[in-house]
């Protein structure tokens, strides 16, 4: 039984063996790269392995290993891919918000997420090739925007069309320059839409491989192409070493914007009425 929506009783007991399994079958896989990242050997039919060792771990952290500068680059192209992402999606998603735009329109801007990948990359190989950018990390972020920006500008339309503009009409009555009105006013309301886009983008350059792979040439390496390397030589104990590095930057992603929405929330329109005069 339920009261109000919340369980209580045995419903309640239930809740929780539910909640309790899906976080187990979650953490599951994490559960078994963290086994093998800490073994040399583990083979079938055995349930737990038999050598315990950290010689993954300390082949990471070699001076020789490739996992630093892939990872580096790879941090470079996500972030600064991100940021790009942000200034264009806001004005579009401020477009798609305020404005009625053709159906068609829309269909454009989804068209590099609804396409198959391979025809579009031929087309812009031939592109950069052109403008000597095959090969370089400039290349391969410029790339990554096609499919990020339609997420960015989407998620911006969603949080411009539940946008009140009369909180930047008010704040110009008051004298604010659009700076101000921008500073003060905008950007703390949209602060939690754009936070959410910002993980997207983050998520969908850092774990990009196939345009990576097509653009950069081989001489752009990042973290998805080491780790498709190393499952092509079949050391399990590399792999799961890699693979948990490679988790890492989108688990803290995620909680810093846990940590920005959960300061968004106490913002208040009182608020910004107050620093807007």
């Amino acid at each position: 039984m339920s009261q109000n929506g919340i369980p209580t009783g045995g419903g309640k007991i239930l809740h929780r063996i539910g909640i309790g399994g899906l976080a187990l079958i979650w953490s599951l896989p994490f559960g078994v790269l963290g086994m093998w990242s800490l073994t040399q050997s583990w083979y079938f039919p055995d349930g737990w392995p038999r050598v315990w060792s950290l010689k993954g771990w300390q082949q990471l952290l070699s001076s020789g290993s490739q996992v630093g500068p892939s990872f580096g680059q790879s941090l470079t192209i996500a972030l600064t891919t991100t940021l790009l992402a942000l200034l264009l999606g806001i004005p579009v998603g401020r477009v798609l918000g305020k404005q009625l735009v053709p159906a068609w329109m829309r269909l454009i801007l989804l068209m590099p997420i609804i396409t198959s990948p391979l025809p579009v990359l031929m087309g812009l190989q031939a592109v950069l090739i052109h403008l000597r950018l095959q090969g370089t990390l400039l290349g391969v972020v410029l790339v990554h925007l096609i499919p990020v920006i339609p997420y960015m500008a989407l998620v911006m339309g969603s949080v411009f069309s539940r946008f009140d503009f009369g909180y930047e009409a008010q704040a110009r009555s008051l004298g604010a320059d659009p700076w101000q009105v921008w500073w003060q006013v905008t950007l703390p309301l949209i602060l939690p839409g754009m936070a959410i886009g910002a993980v997207f983008a983050f998520l969908i350059s850092w774990n990009e491989f196939l345009l990576t792979f097509f653009v950069g040439g081989g001489r752009v390496l990042t973290l998805p192409m080491l780790l498709y390397g190393l499952l092509q030589g079949g050391n399990n104990t590399s792999v799961a070493t890699v693979a948990i590095l490679s988790l890492l930057p989108g688990w803290l992603a995620l909680l810093g914007v846990s940590v920005c929405l959960g300061q968004a929330v106490g913002v208040s329109p009182t608020d910004l009425k107050e620093g807007g005069s």
